[in-house]
């Protein structure tokens, strides 16, 4: 088996109100999520290192692409993803009015995952799984339903354990209308009946009160759960809200206290919607990994203690990492999201792509740039369409491969980075004015504005000339926009690159970039990558990759400026950077592109020529750089 996990039913786009403590009618703007029960619960167990699957369908449009490609970088096993060719991917609108109130608008109406049928579910799927997870929606229509029940007998017949997440949700069973997307509970014994005929078939089954009822038919509790329990043997999950959940391997006691229960975490609500979606996620996680009861329901109760401190379902489940540390240390704020230590290891692993090695082609150059076009008499039409061949000669390079990325800005290379987009490349993009000290932004003073048009796979660099051992007063305004940028960054969800170029400045010894980087942690930076010169002593680099070990082991690394150095030059401070596991690799501009453009620029060589040129220097440095890190490996073994 390769998977642990399979959930069946629901997928969706969720569209968040960006604006908390209003009305839907007066949402401004919106933040795109995964959504749907199912969808949600599998995006919480891989998170916290289950293998899982979802089994679903999605439109064959934007929306269902955004749903495929962002379960799989989750990490969730999209085999079971279905592109139907006739319908919409559904979409639900959610808000946060207040404490207590909740809206949402499921958009559902002849959507892609209720055409699920039971053709769409394979037996070496299913049977490639140790455990399959149906929710209760997918019961109220007859074609998933049969989907469901198929899925279940195939999981039956090969020995694997299922679970029901009752899931009820009164307007998706045709009870009540478009506006009643939080009502959460309507007597029905119609939908009574329907779920009481395939309770037998599971192994554990968790809802909340309400679900219970609708389940057990009665809103008497214990009633409830006593009819649940006539016709089924599976271990019973009761989520009670704050007072956390409680579970009934066996019989119904009297005093429902006397089920076995995990410790509850006091946490500040926020937002209630999807809580009991990332609970299902840490609980299967307890229960696939054989943990005792108590232990199973901490991770429930804790999972479910993040979602409803957070914005949006499945963006707010912990990693593993996340959810161990928060075990260990306990709440320090009730309101987890203004938690500082949480907020980072959150951001810190479940940040966008991987990249244990990273050579850029950095042609972000606007000052140097222009001063070449100038003395070539060419406009800065032409610097544009420049920066595209040398978007071209990375593209080449890289062949597809992981680990090649750019560095590009948007004033004079704005179609390149647009047609960068959805490479596979990582891409920077520089917001620092060209030579400015004290450090100025090119986008202006409203940063967090500025950053919310940016895609999300552009990470956010900016360079500093920062000298520790500048003037006070010049230090303080530096450290205020990067303080300040670096907090816009975070909050769009952005990653960060803080550029340190300290020789421009003053001397430099083989602490100074270190200091520097220990002053941006203390004040609380935490920069995604660094950026830095040249160091040259095996010491300097030490001392500098320390200084992350030490104050933000979760940083993605290092990457080494070339300052217009030649290859032989660049040859040197690759052997000396790639010494060290925080160095990720380069980010190389002039030396790759300066030759080129004067000769492209001033229309003594073409387009192929150009592209030609850069391709086998950026390609020569990738060789150089490659070299540097093997030959530290094979020193090693």
């Amino acid at each position: 088996m390769t998977l642990d996990v399979i959930t069946i039913g629901r997928s969706s786009i969720d569209l968040y109100g960006a604006q908390v403590g209003g009305r839907l009618e007066d949402m401004a703007s919106f933040r795109k999520y995964v959504g749907g029960s199912p969808a949600n619960i599998a995006v919480g167990a891989a998170r916290l290192g289950l293998r899982s699957a979802v089994l679903t369908r999605v439109g064959d449009e934007a929306m269902g692409r955004f749903l495929r490609e962002e379960l799989a970088r989750e990490g969730v096993d999209t085999r079971g993803v279905i592109t139907d060719p006739e319908r919409l991917t559904a979409l639900v609108i959610l808000g946060i009015r207040d404490r207590t109130r909740f809206p949402l608008i499921f958009y559902r109406e002849n959507c892609a995952d209720m055409a699920l049928c039971e053709g769409d579910v394979d037996a070496a799927f299913v049977a490639d799984a140790r455990c399959v997870v149906a929710t209760g929606t997918h019961l109220s229509h007859p074609r998933t339903e049969a989907a469901v029940l198929k899925a279940l007998r195939l999981a039956r017949e090969t020995g694997l354990r299922t679970a029901l997440d009752i899931d009820y949700r009164p307007n998706l069973w045709g009870l009540a209308g478009h506006d009643a997307g939080e009502e959460r509970y309507i007597a029905s014994g119609t939908v009574t009946a329907k779920l009481q005929e395939t309770l037998h078939l599971f192994d554990l089954i968790v809802g909340t009160e309400e679900e219970f009822a609708i389940a057990g038919g009665s809103r008497d509790m214990r009633a409830a759960l006593r009819a649940v329990r006539a016709v089924s043997g599976a271990t019973l999950v009761l989520k009670r809200g704050p007072m956390g959940a409680v579970a009934f391997p066996g019989a119904i006691p009297d005093d429902l206290e006397e089920g076995l229960t995990g410790p509850g975490f006091p946490i500040e609500v926020y937002n209630v919607l999807g809580a009991g979606d990332g609970f299902m996620a840490g609980l299967l996680k307890g229960w696939l990994d054989g943990e005792a009861w108590e232990r199973t329901l901490a991770y429930a109760n804790a999972c479910g203690a993040f979602a409803v401190s957070r914005h949006g379902c499945a963006p707010s489940y912990p990693t593993w990492e996340e959810l161990d540390f928060f075990l260990r240390r306990g709440v320090v704020t009730p309101a987890l999201r203004h938690d500082p230590e949480l907020a980072h290891i959150h951001w810190a692993t479940t940040r966008r792509g991987d990249w244990p090695a990273l050579r850029v082609f950095a042609f972000d150059h606007r000052a140097q740039i222009e001063e070449i076009a100038a003395a070539a008499g060419a406009g800065a039409e032409r610097i544009g369409r420049f920066k595209a061949l040398c978007l071209e000669a990375t593209r080449r390079v890289a062949d597809g491969r992981a680990g090649y990325g750019i560095l590009c800005d948007p004033r004079l290379g704005g179609d390149a980075l647009m047609a960068a987009a959805g490479a596979g490349l990582w891409i920077g993009r520089p917001v620092e004015k060209p030579g400015s000290r004290p450090l100025e932004l090119e986008i202006g003073r409203d940063t967090g504005s500025a950053l919310a048009e940016w895609p999300l796979e552009h990470v956010v660099k900016v360079l500093c000339f920062y000298h520790p051992d500048d003037a006070p007063d010049l230090k303080a305004r530096q450290e205020e926009v990067v303080l300040r940028l670096a907090e816009a960054a975070r909050a769009n969800g952005l990653e960060l690159l803080l550029e340190i170029v300290a020789s421009k400045a003053g001397p430099l010894d083989d602490d100074t970039t270190a200091r520097a980087m220990e002053r941006f942690y203390d004040l609380g930076v935490k920069p995604d990558w660094w950026k830095l010169e040249p160091l040259r002593s095996a010491a300097a680099w030490a001392r500098a990759c320390a200084v992350i070990e030490e104050r933000d082991p979760w940083c993605r690394g290092i990457v080494v400026l070339g300052l217009g150095e030649g290859e032989e030059g660049l040859r040197e401070s690759f052997g000396l950077a790639a010494r060290h596991e925080r160095v990720k690799g380069f980010a190389v501009g002039r030396t790759i592109f300066a030759d080129a453009a004067r000769g492209w620029l001033a229309e003594e060589i073409d387009d192929a020529a150009a592209v030609a040129d850069m391709q086998a220097r950026f390609a020569r440095l990738c060789a150089i750089w490659d070299e540097a890190r093997r030959g530290v490996g094979e020193g090693m073994r």
